[in-house]
């Protein structure tokens, strides 16, 4: 039998991967759900393609799978408790969406207003990933402010970029 990576160790190694935040959003039957992720890329301009991967257990996924389709947010620095909320690491909460503005463009996930963009997405094809699912999904929709700065998530911290730390060759 092949032996597996210790998940500690794997944890460790990746709490040194910089990563943007967003939430990933569904609608299903007017039962909506998001969830806080950084397993978003980008992996083609033409067509616009994007991936997310989500634990199977997560309600977001249930909702994914069943409508086929997804919103995506990617928070701005200022939206840290929002990035808490939907990781569900605010106890008590049962509507994460309720107080936050939002908006919809194509397929009806909703948005949250305040982030930098968002992307309106189609589920094109899944992968099996033994507890998660990689959803590949073409983007329908996407918009964005033009103008401020990202949430990142770094060694299970919060944090924003500073223009003044920025290097110049």
């Amino acid at each position: 039998m092949k032996p597996t990576l210790d998940p500690e160790k794997l944890r460790a190694v990746m709490r040194t991967w910089s990563a943007g935040v967003t939430v990933v959003t569904a609608v299903y039957r007017n039962t909506q759900h998001g969830a806080t992720v950084n397993s978003f890329t980008s992996i083609s301009l033409d067509p616009a393609m994007v991936t997310v991967t989500l634990q199977k257990s997560a309600h977001t996924h249930e909702l994914i799978t069943k409508s086929r389709t997804f919103g995506l947010t990617m928070l701005s620095a200022q939206q840290a408790k929002i990035a808490d909320l939907f990781a569900g690491k605010i106890p008590g909460v049962e509507n994460r969406f309720a107080g936050l503005e939002t908006q919809t463009l194509v397929t009806g996930a909703p948005l949250i207003i305040g982030g930098l963009a968002w992307l309106d997405c189609q589920v094109v094809e899944t992968f099996d990933a033994v507890s998660s699912t990689l959803f590949i999904a073409e983007v329908l929709a996407a918009q964005n402010t033009g103008d401020g700065q990202p949430l990142i998530y770094h060694n299970r911290e919060y944090w924003k970029l500073d223009p003044k730390d920025l290097i110049n060759y």
